[in-house]
């Protein structure tokens, strides 16, 4: 999650409009729902399973390819150029494996992204995160259902990806400059901004002077911490908006709002509004203040990799499979009112 996003060459982006395009959500999950959710989870998808060998891609890790952090601006148009041929070490070294499946990084306990339904009885992950790991694993290994999830909380996304625990983590993850130096992102494949989500009752209005002597919760090693950090430091937010509150995931974030222990939450508008919908006591205040472009991670040095995910991606988009997954999860959340957001339209593709 960043507040990074510049022109595209020169010309105008219908992503400058989400400001005004995504609005006007209430609510948050509810307390039963959350807490069945995560109760699944921990009997079926422990955090740290660990995935076979130490780096279960087999990565030759290089620092040839992906743009570095120095000077970046628009860090959702630096990843590789897609591509399907040529020499693989990467990916053939995961086709390679006893066990054929892609490991990857997930959210389990986000609705409609990714996360385990108590009343669908296959006991299987789904959600729009979720469809889109099963088109890579289709590509990749000919099999939608050749994956094998792994939990990760929002605070070891990078950390999972660099010490080769998941092939790649696709979990509502922002592409943001200082990222670029850590783990490397394909070309975004959904874009949203963050809000401030806070009870209905509540005086808070959004990211502004509303907030002072509040308490505000935020994940850890998340853009929405480093929003907040910065908004006190630039003067935006009061200096006695309290920002102390960081949790391991999101989703616990919710959950301190919804006990009184916090007053508000930032977070990205677009996992509010799946969460909004089933709880009319908590809103979404004020309009979307950043501009966030959500990437697969993968490890640094998987050149071959990175461009195989883009081409999937492009692929994705144009025969009308990433449009499904939007209809089917996202779109009774986002598109209110009988407006349509500016998110229902997937990003263009920018190469470094």
């Amino acid at each position: 999650m960043n507040a990074h996003a510049g022109a595209r060459d020169g010309s105008a982006q219908p992503w400058r409009r989400l400001r005004a395009g995504l609005r006007g959500w209430g609510g948050v999950g509810a307390m039963a729902l959350l807490c069945a959710l995560a109760v699944t989870v921990a009997l079926l998808l422990p955090l740290s399973q660990p995935a076979g060998d130490s780096d279960p891609a087999g990565h030759r890790v290089t620092h040839a390819g992906q743009a570095r952090a120095e000077s970046c601006e628009d860090p959702q148009d630096r990843s590789l150029s897609p591509s399907g041929g040529g020499k693989s070490p990467v990916v053939d070294a995961i086709k390679a494996r006893e066990d054929r499946r892609l490991v990857v990084g997930v959210d389990t306990n986000s609705y409609r992204w990714g996360y385990l339904d108590p009343n669908n009885p296959s006991g299987e992950l789904e959600g729009f995160d979720i469809d889109l790991v099963h088109r890579i694993a289709e590509d990749i290994l000919g099999d939608r259902d050749a994956v094998r999830f792994k939990a990760i909380p929002t605070s070891r996304r990078i950390e999972a990806v660099q010490k080769g625990e998941v092939d790649m983590v696709v979990r509502t993850m922002t592409i943001t400059c200082a990222r670029l130096d850590e783990v490397a992102f394909s070309a975004p494949y959904f874009v949203t901004g963050q809000q401030v989500l806070a009870p209905k009752a509540s005086q808070i209005t959004g990211f502004d002077k509303s907030l002072a002597n509040r308490k505000v919760c935020s994940a850890e090693s998340s853009t929405a911490y480093d929003n907040l950090e910065a908004g006190r430091k630039e003067g935006v937010l009061p200096a006695s908006t309290d920002i102390r509150t960081t949790v391991p995931n999101q989703l616990d974030c919710l959950v301190k709002l919804q006990l009184g222990e916090v007053d508000a939450v930032v977070t990205d508008g677009a996992l509010a509004a799946s969460q909004a919908a089933q709880d009319p006591a908590v809103e979404l205040k004020g309009g979307l203040f950043t501009d966030e472009y959500y990437g697969v991670a993968m490890k640094r040095g998987s050149d071959d990799l990175v461009r195989r995910v883009n081409r999937i991606l492009e692929d994705y988009v144009e025969d009308g499979g990433w449009a499904a997954s939007y209809e089917k999860w996202l779109h009774p959340t986002m598109d209110t009112d009988g407006r349509k957001s500016a998110s229902a339209t997937p990003p263009e593709a920018h190469y470094a």
